[in-house]
């Protein structure tokens, strides 16, 4: 077979449930794929398992095989899916249990080795970001349906597709390639039109999910099924990958692909080729990302209608603040949804958000509940909250360290039971930036007008631990001129003010026609401590397009 299909089904834990069957019926695959896990479903999954040691992987993935795994067997297709999460033997166990209750004879093999809690003792989970030559193994051994823990979300391209060509670790090249079309394929539908900035140029009310029609060579075509929902197009890949990547190079455990050799063509209606890709050895050790219970927080709105809004502000401060001397950390954020003259009552009203936290749980409770619903009778005109106050709820870290690749003990389980050791990559480079590429001319002078920087690029925006990141693109060659000299550092900072005392580098991608920066700090200790009202940095993009900048009047 000259041309693998891959496809993909979920993007995280809670994506479509129907997806899986609308995958396996919707057109040709040979592989369907699901990613599940995420820094978040980690620590969930993680508290899951302190309640009942079989627990620890997405019980979603199984509810799906139970209505599809018959249509996957029939239509000959391979199920590889990241949903073993912590515990991908019990999942394996679990599938094998569900197929023999359904009367059908799949093959089921795990990859394990990821877990690295014991080495890290007052994690609630610890795991390494294995890659995809465990996965191959299995594929490579017979197995129809494979399942994992924590591997990288690209390894559930590179593992299928190194097994059906036989790549060996040092094809770095053809690796880079799969690695860049499983990043398309990782989030679903947002290579589909989902989350997309120009989401007007198509139908994206029901987006299809996206497969990789992948060559031997690692070069592929990202497409989705006839007749589905949503579109393909270089804009919507070109989003895809610059979501929560960095700089030039862009690394895994098997190989590290260079982002500024990528190339994009549209290949037709709904079909992007990417080309072009080359590789580079991947580094010396492995990424290792730790999850901790960091304590409790709690929270509560005030609504603050009408006049006098900063001045109701001060007072309920003034009057919380008693409660609150003896808690870790104390966050007030004052939200001016509010209009003068306002037609409604809500659009009068703005937002006094409070945000407690300590280890104790008991601070992060009564210090604010109690307090909060004192108030009711003797604080400021109209005073009322959006939900009654709650007790404290755990809340978690995440921190991302790294470990000598030879550190992990990556193991393939195949359908039989044997235990197939995967060697850690031989040949590796440490990491160095990329030198900035010289920019292209910049436009020549002429009149401007003020208008919102969305007019003529787009953004997609993601976290990595504390750290954010947001893509910019440009659409055209006479924007991308301007772009590339206007949009600096420095200008970032300028128009996220959140990010004025923090470290933002510039990445620039010319083949990409974009720029990646990257905010160290913006998220404090990551999505699971919710110290932000965007935690997860989802929305940043949109509000960098929504700041105004002086635009040549020449660009359209």
């Amino acid at each position: 077979m000259s041309v693998l299909r891959i496809g993909n089904a979920s993007g995280f834990h809670g994506d479509r449930f129907d997806a899986v069957r609308e995958m396996l019926t919707g057109g040709p695959l040979d592989v369907l794929t699901g990613d599940y896990l995420a820094e978040l479903t980690m620590l969930v999954l993680g508290r899951d398992r302190l309640k009942n040691p079989d627990a620890g992987y997405a019980r979603t993935f199984l509810r799906q095989l139970e209505e599809c795994l018959g249509l996957a067997h029939e239509r000959g297709v391979k199920i590889v899916a990241n949903a073993g999460g912590l515990n991908p033997s019990g999942l394996a166990d679990a599938v094998r249990a569900l197929a023999d209750r359904l009367g059908i004879p799949v093959r089921v093999a795990h990859v394990e080795g990821d877990d690295l809690a014991a080495a890290h003792p007052g994690t609630l989970a610890a795991h390494a970001y294995l890659g995809g030559f465990g996965i191959a193994e299995c594929l490579r051994a017979g197995a129809d349906v494979v399942v994992t823990g924590r591997v990288t979300d690209a390894a559930l391209v590179t593992g299928p597709a190194a097994a059906h060509f036989g790549w060996q670790p040092a094809e770095y090249d053809r690796l880079a390639g799969a690695v860049v079309a499983g990043h398309v394929l990782e989030c679903g539908a947002q290579a589909t039109g989902g989350n997309y900035a120009f989401f007007r140029d198509g139908d994206v009310r029901r987006p299809g999910f996206p497969l990789a029609e992948v060559h031997a060579d690692g070069s592929c075509v990202v497409t989705k099924h006839d007749g589905t929902g949503g579109f393909v197009d270089i804009g919507t890949v070109t989003a895809q990958l610059l979501y929560e990547t960095s700089g030039a190079r862009y690394a895994g455990p098997d190989v590290t692909a260079r982002l500024d050799t990528v190339r994009l063509t549209q290949d037709g209606p709904d079909r992007v080729r990417i080309h072009g890709v080359r590789g580079e050895a991947p580094p010396p050790t492995l990424k290792v990302g730790l999850n901790r219970l960091g304590g409790f927080r709690n929270e509560v709105a005030f609504v603050l209608t009408g006049l006098g809004v900063e001045a109701k502000a001060a007072l309920v401060r003034a009057q919380m603040e008693p409660a609150l001397g003896e808690v870790a950390d104390v966050r007030w954020d004052l939200v001016r949804t509010d209009r003068p003259d306002a037609p409604t009552e809500e659009t009068a009203s703005a937002l006094l958000r409070l945000v407690v936290r300590d280890p104790d749980p008991e601070k992060a409770g009564r210090a604010l509940s109690g307090a909060a619903v004192e108030l009711a009778l003797s604080s400021y005109p109209g005073f009322h909250i959006l939900a009654p106050p709650a007790k404290g709820a755990p809340y978690g870290v995440f921190e991302a360290v790294r470990v000598p690749q030879d550190a992990v003990d990556h193991v393939a389980v195949l359908h039989d039971g044997r235990r197939v050791p995967v060697a850690p990559a031989k040949d590796t480079a440490v990491l160095e930036a990329v030198p900035e590429p010289p920019p292209p001319p910049p436009l020549p002078p002429g009149p401007t007008r003020r208008a919102p920087l969305g007019l003529v690029a787009g953004a997609r925006s993601g976290d990595k631990g504390g750290d954010a990141n947001v893509g910019v693109w440009a659409r055209t060659e006479e924007a991308w001129r301007w772009l590339a000299h206007e949009l600096t550092a420095d200008r970032f900072r300028e128009l996220i003010p959140e990010a004025r005392d923090l470290p933002v580098t510039r990445h620039a991608l010319p083949g990409l026609r974009a720029l990646n920066f990257v905010v160290e700090g913006l998220l404090g200790e990551g999505v699971a401590a919710q110290a932000r009202f965007d935690p997860q940095a989802k929305a940043l993009g949109e509000w960098l397009r929504a700041r105004h900048l002086d635009i040549p009047e020449a660009l359209p």
